[in-house]
Order: C-alpha cells, then sequence, then structure tokens
C-alpha cells in the first residue's frame, strides 16, 4: 500500500574490476541515474551497484560473460566504443541480461582520426536515394571525396567491382537479423527485443572531448603567457568555464566526470529496453539550456538516448555556459520506463500514459528516422534552434584558428600539433555545415496516431525562415575563402610526423590544402545539390499551405550566386598570377559546381524532380555563359589562372547547352 515500495528483484550492475578507480563514481551515477525513473512508478531502489575488486576479492567469483549477472565493463584501446547489448527471453521479451561495454578510447584520444570522421558527418542523414544516386557519382561522394588521395582510386575500383548495392548501400541494407552484430541495425528486425550491438555515442564524444582539450590546453597557455603583464582582458576570449579541479587523465573531472554518467546511462537505457530518441535534443533553445535556470538543476534535452554533442559556449565570458553534459533523465525517458514497468493494474494505465504522446517534451524519432526529412531527427544536433548552436560552433573554431601558432604549441612541442588542431576546427565546423543542410526541404514527423490529443498534423514543412537561415549559413561558412581561418604562416607550420605505427606513412608532410578544402566543399555541395534534398524542396512547395515557401528556384538561385559571385564583379584594376582575380579555393569549386549544374541538366537527374531542375540548371547555365562571356572582355586585366578558368568555363557550357536532346537516353546501354 506504499506510494513508493521496494522491490523483490533489483536489477543489479557489477562493475568490473578493470575500470578505472578514478572513473568507477561516475560509472555508478550514471548507472543509478535510472532510479529516478523507477521512484516516479513506485519502485525504490528497482537498480543496484556493486563493485568487483581484485584487491579484496569482492565479486571476483562473477564472470562478466555468465549470463546470471549484469556487468559494466570497462576495456583499455585505441577505439572509442560505448555499447548496451542485453539478451532476451525469445518467448516473452523479458530482458535476462546485459553487459555494457565501455572503452577509454573516448577519453584518451586527443586527436579523432580526420580521415575517418569527415566522410561520416557528411553523410549523416543521407536517404537510401541519395547513396544509390551516388553510386554512379562517385566524384560526388564524400566517402571518396575526403579518402585520403592514395586510396580514392582503389576505393573506387572496390565500388565497382561490388556492383549496384541495394538501396544504394545504405546502412539499412546491410542488416543482420540473426544476430546482434557491430552494423547499425543489426539485430532490430523479427526479434522481440528491439535492441542491437551498436551504438556510436562514443564516437561524437571523442571529438568534444578532443575539442575541449584543446580549448583547455590553449586558454592555460594563454594565461602562463599573459603573467606578468597588467592583467588586462581584451574580450574577445572565452573565460575559463570552470576553477581548477582535479584531473582525471589529463582533463578536469568537473568535465569528464558528468560527461562519462551521461554516456553510462546512455547505455543503460540501451538495457532497459529503451532506443535511441534523436528528437530528445530539440525540445529548448540554445539561450534556454545556457541559462541559471537549467545549470546544474535541469536535464537540457529529453532524453539521455540522443547522441548530444557537448555543450561548449564560444563567448563564456559574454553569456551564461550552461551543463556540459546531461545531469539527469529527461522527461522521455521517465515516460518511457513508466510505460514499460508500472506494475499491472488499472487496466487503463497505459492509455492514460499514452494519453500524453503530443507533449512536446515527448518527442521521439529513432534511427529509421534520420535518414528522413524531419531535420530533427538527427545525431549529433544540439537544441530547438541548431542554427545558433552551428554559429556559435564556428565562433569557436574561428578563436581556436587565430591562436594554434602562438598559444596551443608550446615550446618542445612538435608542430605538427598545428596540423592536428586545425583539423579538429575543421571537424567541427563541417559537423556544423552537415547539420544545418538537413534543413533543407525538411518537414517535422509526428508519430502520433488518429485521434491523440492535440490532433497533431503527422507532416509539417519546416518553416521557410529556418530553411532559408540555415542554407544562408552553409552559404556563407563552406566557400568563402575566410571561413577555414588558413594563412600562408599557419601552412608553414602544419608538419606531419611521419611514423611507421601511426597510420599516416602515406600522408604528405605537407598539409594538402587544395585537396582538403575542396573536399569538404564538394562534400557540402553533394548535402544541397542531390535529388533528394531537391525532390523534398520541390515536394515542400505543394505541401506547404503558408504564404511563404522556399522553392527550387529561390535556392538555385542563391547558390549559384554564392558559387560564383566574382562573375558578377567589376574588374578595376589588373591582376597577376600572383594575385588572381578569382583565388585558388574558389576556382577549384567554381569548376566543380558548374559540372554538377551541367549534370543536373541531363536526362536522369533523378524521379520527378528531374525535369524542373533540368529546366532550372539550364536557364542558369545560360545566364552564367553570358557573364562568363562579360567577364572575359577584360581581356588583358585579369590573370592567366583565371582566364584558363573562364574559359574552360565558356566551353563546357556552350557545349553542355548545344547538346542534342537523346530521347530514352537512360534505357541507352543499360545506364
Amino acid at each position: 500500500n506504499l506510494q513508493v515500495s521496494p522491490v523483490k528483484e533489483p536489477i543489479v550492475f557489477y562493475i568490473e574490476h578493470t575500470a578505472p578507480i578514478r572513473y568507477r563514481r561516475w560509472i555508478r551515477e550514471g548507472v543509478l541515474m535510472w532510479n529516478k525513473a523507477f521512484e516516479a512508478v513506485g519502485l525504490a531502489d528497482a537498480i543496484e551497484v556493486r563493485y568487483q575488486d581484485a584487491a579484496t576479492g569482492a565479486y571476483m567469483d562473477l564472470h562478466p560473460e555468465d549470463v546470471r549477472y549484469n556487468f559494466v565493463r570497462w576495456l583499455n584501446n585505441n577505439i572509442g566504443t560505448a555499447i548496451g547489448p542485453s539478451r532476451t527471453d525469445p518467448n516473452t521479451g523479458q530482458i535476462l541480461d546485459a553487459d555494457i561495454i565501455l572503452t577509454d578510447g573516448w577519453i584518451r584520444h586527443f586527436w579523432n582520426q580526420y580521415n575517418e570522421m569527415l566522410p561520416d558527418i557528411f553523410t549523416e542523414g543521407f536517404s537510401p536515394e541519395t547513396f544509390a544516386w551516388l553510386e554512379a557519382r562517385p566524384d560526388w561522394d564524400p566517402r571518396i571525396l575526403l579518402a585520403p588521395p592514395s586510396q580514392r582510386a582503389f576505393l573506387k575500383a572496390q565500388r565497382r567491382s561490388a556492383g549496384a548495392q541495394p538501396h544504394g548501400g545504405h546502412p539499412l541494407a546491410k542488416v543482420d537479423n540473426t544476430i546482434l552484430g557491430d552494423d547499425l541495425y543489426d539485430g532490430l528486425n523479427s526479434r522481440l527485443g528491439q535492441e542491437n550491438g551498436f551504438c556510436q555515442a562514443a564516437e561524437c564524444r571523442a571529438l568534444d572531448v578532443a575539442v575541449m582539450r584543446f580549448h583547455l590546453a590553449l586558454m592555460r597557455n594563454m594565461a602562463e603567457a599573459s603573467e606578468g603583464d597588467d592583467g588586462q582582458e581584451s574580450g574577445d576570449t572565452p573565460e575559463k568555464p570552470e576553477p581548477k579541479a582535479d584531473l582525471l587523465d589529463g582533463i578536469p573531472e568537473w568535465f569528464i566526470g558528468p560527461l562519462l554518467a551521461d554516456l553510462v546511462a546512455h547505455e543503460v537505457g540501451h538495457t532497459l529496453g529503451l532506443r535511441h530518441n534523436f528528437k530528445a535534443s530539440s525540445i529548448y533553445t540554445y539561450e534556454e539550456i545556457n541559462s541559471d535556470e537549467f545549470k546544474g538543476a535541469k536535464a537540457f534535452a529529453g532524453s539521455v538516448m540522443d547522441y548530444l554533442p557537448v555543450n561548449m559556449l564560444a563567448d563564456a565570458n559574454k553569456g551564461k555556459q550552461g551543463d556540459y553534459a546531461m545531469v539527469d533523465l529527461g522527461p522521455y525517458d521517465f515516460w518511457v520506463i513508466e510505460y514499460g514497468y508500472t506494475p499491472n493494474g488499472d487496466p487503463n494505465a497505459l492509455k492514460q500514459i499514452l494519453s500524453r504522446v503530443s507533449e512536446p517534451e515527448l518527442a521521439y524519432a529513432t534511427d529509421e528516422d534520420t535518414s528522413g526529412p524531419d531535420p530533427y531527427a538527427r545525431r549529433y544536433d544540439f537544441a530547438k534552434d541548431p542554427i545558433n548552436y552551428a554559429r556559435d560552433q564556428m565562433k569557436l573554431a574561428t578563436f581556436h584558428r587565430g591562436r594554434i601558432l602562438e598559444d596551443f604549441v608550446k615550446d618542445g612541442d612538435s608542430w605538427a600539433k598545428a596540423r592536428e588542431g586545425y583539423e579538429m576546427t575543421l571537424s567541427v565546423q563541417s559537423r556544423s555545415l552537415s547539420m544545418m543542410a538537413n534543413w533543407l526541404g525538411g518537414a517535422f514527423i509526428n508519430r502520433d496516431m488518429k485521434g491523440d490529443p492535440q490532433n497533431r498534423k503527422p507532416i509539417e514543412v519546416t518553416p521557410a525562415k529556418d530553411q532559408r537561415e540555415a542554407l544562408a549559413f552553409i552559404l556563407e561558412n563552406a566557400f568563402s575563402d575566410a571561413s577555414y581561418g588558413i594563412t600562408p604562416e599557419l601552412l608553414q607550420y602544419m608538419r606531419l610526423d611521419k611514423w611507421w605505427d601511426s597510420g599516416n606513412m602515406y600522408a604528405d608532410a605537407t598539409w594538402p590544402l587544395h585537396d582538403r578544402i575542396f573536399g569538404i566543399q564538394s562534400s557540402v555541395l553533394t548535402t544541397v545539390l542531390n535529388p533528394t534534398t531537391l525532390g523534398r524542396i520541390y515536394d515542400n512547395e505543394y505541401l506547404d499551405t503558408s504564404d511563404d515557401a522556399l522553392t527550387l528556384p529561390e535556392v538555385m538561385e542563391h547558390v549559384n550566386d554564392a558559387m560564383l559571385s566574382e562573375f558578377d564583379q567589376p574588374v578595376e584594376r589588373e591582376y597577376s598570377a600572383r594575385a588572381p582575380f578569382i583565388s585558388s579555393m574558389r576556382r577549384n569549386i567554381q569548376s566543380a559546381y558548374l559540372e554538377r549544374l551541367i549534370d543536373l541538366s541531363l536526362p536522369g537527374a533523378g524521379g520527378a524532380v528531374a525535369k524542373p531542375v533540368t529546366d532550372l540548371a539550364r536557364m542558369t547555365m545560360r545566364k552564367n555563359l553570358e557573364k562568363v562571356r562579360k567577364l572575359m572582355e577584360a581581356g588583358e586585366k585579369l590573370d592567366p589562372y583565371t582566364m584558363a578558368h573562364l574559359g574552360d568555363a565558356e566551353a563546357a557550357l556552350e557545349k553542355a547547352l548545344d547538346a542534342e536532346f537523346i530521347y530514352n537516353a537512360n534505357q541507352i546501354g543499360g545506364g
């Protein structure tokens, strides 16, 4: 008869003796975080934690692989991993046991592999249609563009030998339903328990922890360098976010501890039956998250089951730095535990619980939703207004870049540290660009059933204002030279230390400026000018009942203006090869853009959107041809690089516009 009563069979987790003592209390805190949700449904101390200890012999007779015991295991390797697989009774679906696996790679890694991370960042959210479209266009594929140059021919040959893949090779098409494997969707289908053995939560944390290490090292070096001056603040540098504290593996405990607890809570959630909720990050604004109301008192997302980046404010001295990680369960977590674990009783209890489905704090989208049109159904995004988070991340990248040589690389450090630091800022920038690209052609998806409260529409077009802001952010921060903060001085110090066991034996000791920047810019172009995105924008014109809607002509015009802005500028002085009218990086991406514009003008651009895209592409090409010819009239004032670039553009546009129409082109030669 008690409102809250002790459970008869608590869920017991044993923390393996391999877990470092310095981290054990944070692991325990992450596991026990779920007790609050069980208390809300009347179950006290539903989860217990016990330490296995080699020194005292406590619980050392229990083996982690024994199905009778639940373990939190700790491995030491160079891989950032955290997974929470479990085993269920095939007859009832009851969860029998779970073994959470943690590795310390995401904590110890100062640098995350640039070549491994960027392709995943830019393909995040791609639909099967986009992957299939890229099968025939490997030069547009971020997985090729961002691969090491020496590997690209091999990757293309490998793709050709594999032939056409189901759904373009999307991870959904690789599901093995018989096992809990290490691929994205393994084991999710045809099983009573909707769980699998794959979780990428730690991968995002690896980058964020590295960025925080970068930031703290930078601030520490700046503070040491300023000792003895007048102590005046310049006003343009973030403050130290917290006072000094104990360091755990070189990073303050106040930062890494809650981050670890949050990660453990995520994996424990899997063992309790919860799936990912990638819409949980969308319930509060960036300003709310970084307010006194939230800090230390309230979870800043709807669930710990999202992949949440670290909340790191760029202007910490001007704004209020909120919690870096989740400090508690979110409202969605409490709701799901209430649904799954409320003791049997009132037959209407579940119906009453489900009646809350329309509450904004309970927003939900899982793995299968991430390739759809909902911009909130995304891994590694942040806040209800992610554009503000993205802008803040760019400020952070800019701040760090301007201080790499002077304040980040200390006396006695290898200059390779400058290269590693810059590439880290490039990863932060790329994540922001990819995140905002998901807003183009977006539509919010509600999983409500007919008759649910509030009668929400299952599909609501993303406001045109938000889409325009996203597009403007992309064009400003992807295609201008200034957005990358590269200077000749910085390049002169971005050396690579080549060691056999470092994995960089085949990389160049100098940083490949044009190849790297072009790879990112071209990948961003792919996120915008692919048939899935263009098709969604076109469909939304019909779907959107408001007075204002983002249209295909508007998007293509803005992209064209940003890509070829120099074509509209007057030539007022003479230019040379050393000081060209159009910079080298701009010429590279302009050539790629014109190639893609020509490709979009040809038959087979993709689906029902092909015809309007083709028409608009050809109209844009005609306008661009006129601009090229007018600009070339400047003649001798232009440098040889620019003249050659314009001459090539003129020839390509002329030939493409003069090309004959071929009917049934898609059927010729089986293409």
